[in-house]
């Protein structure tokens, strides 16, 4: 079984942005999102992937990927997905042993910018950096599912 362990936070300030080491631009559409599960399609640069996801909230959750053809994922976030289709450069940023993913998001979800860590156990410890702020793990308005039912601009 597939689990997805990370923890989620919003930013202090910019400085993170000294340390990227590439970027990449997503979009994202949800075929469902029920109390339990989410189903979606995520389309970054030349590569495709249909994503189930346990709804739970807090830091683990089951997560299942599977890599499809690009030409389908596009048909699929055109015709199928609820609106609005989630937009965001992901950056990757080291800092210590670290990687942190960082979203950016845009359009509908503009001004919203998100850290993520992901961990390989419940429980791990990291080191977090200065320009860390708030912890929103455990708050279902900042999961990406949620972000495409009620977009930040609406908060």
């Amino acid at each position: 079984m597939a689990i997805e362990i990370e923890h989620k936070f919003l930013l202090r300030n910019n400085d993170w942005r000294q340390n990227i080491t590439r970027s990449t631009q997503y979009q994202q559409g949800y075929l469902s999102s029920k109390a339990s599960s989410s189903i979606r399609i995520r389309i970054s640069d030349e590569k495709a992937w249909l994503n189930i996801k346990s709804a739970t909230i807090g830091t683990h959750r089951h997560e299942y990927e599977y890599e499809i053809p690009l030409q389908d994922a596009n048909e699929i976030i055109n015709t199928l997905c609820s609106k609005p289709i989630i937009k965001k450069t992901r950056y990757i940023v080291i800092n210590d042993t670290n990687t942190w993913e960082i979203d950016e998001f845009h359009e509908e979800n503009k001004g919203l910018i998100i850290a993520e860590i992901e961990l390989k156990e419940i429980g791990e410890s990291f080191l977090k950096p200065h320009w860390l702020g708030e912890e929103v793990t455990q708050d279902s308005r900042y999961y990406n599912n949620n972000l495409a039912i009620r977009p930040y601009s609406e908060w």
